[in-house]
């Protein structure tokens, strides 16, 4: 037998191959599974800071535009309309165990200062307080309102009562049952988000 050569590639061990088909693996989930819970671009990015009861108050960034505010608005419709689950946008139910639904009624307030949707904040809102409520309702951005088959939504300010503002410029007021506008859908980023 001849001597086996000093120069020639040894295969690699299986333990090796095992380590780095693990390694490899590992990087192609993260990356995978970053794409896949990317968030979606095509809305602004907003938090839900508070909610009490069927009110939310929900946080954009600041200096977010009014079209952007207006797409975030508009998919609180888009939802109202198909599923009427608000669920996957963050909020929890705002009418549980009613037999009609667990967002029969909901009223969304959009800011762009995150105080305003402290807790606390909106506790002394609901409570009346006047030195809160007139900055509080000067200070919105955006709302959404869906009460029973009505809904309606905004940029601007709309009143404890329900009433809207000078300031106000309404886009959007009737029923979820009549179908979509074309302009209600905003263009799709690249988000594989289900909404």
């Amino acid at each position: 037998m001849p001597p086996a050569d000093p120069n020639a590639k040894k295969p690699l061990d299986i333990v090796v191959k095992f380590a780095l088909a693990v390694f490899v693996g590992s990087f192609a989930l993260i990356w995978g599974g970053m794409y896949l819970s990317r968030p979606d671009r095509s809305i602004p990015p907003y938090t839900i800071g508070s909610q009490s009861s069927y009110l939310v108050a929900t946080d954009v960034p600041s200096g977010t535009q009014d079209d952007e505010v207006e797409k975030l608005v508009k998919r609180f419709q888009k939802i109202g309309h198909k599923t009427r689950d608000f669920g996957p946008m963050k909020i929890y139910p705002t009418t549980p165990g009613d037999p009609e639904g667990r967002y029969r009624h909901i009223v969304i307030y959009v800011f762009d200062d995150h105080r305003r949707t402290d807790p606390e904040v909106l506790a002394k809102y609901l409570g009346g307080d006047a030195a809160v409520v007139h900055d509080y309702e000067r200070s919105m951005r955006g709302y959404y309102r869906l009460q029973d088959q009505n809904e309606e939504g905004g940029i601007g300010p709309i009143l404890k009562n329900g009433q809207v503002t000078s300031d106000t410029r309404i886009l959007f007021k009737g029923l979820v049952t009549a179908p979509l506008p074309v302009d209600a859908e905003p263009e799709q980023g690249i988000s594989i988000s289900p909404l």
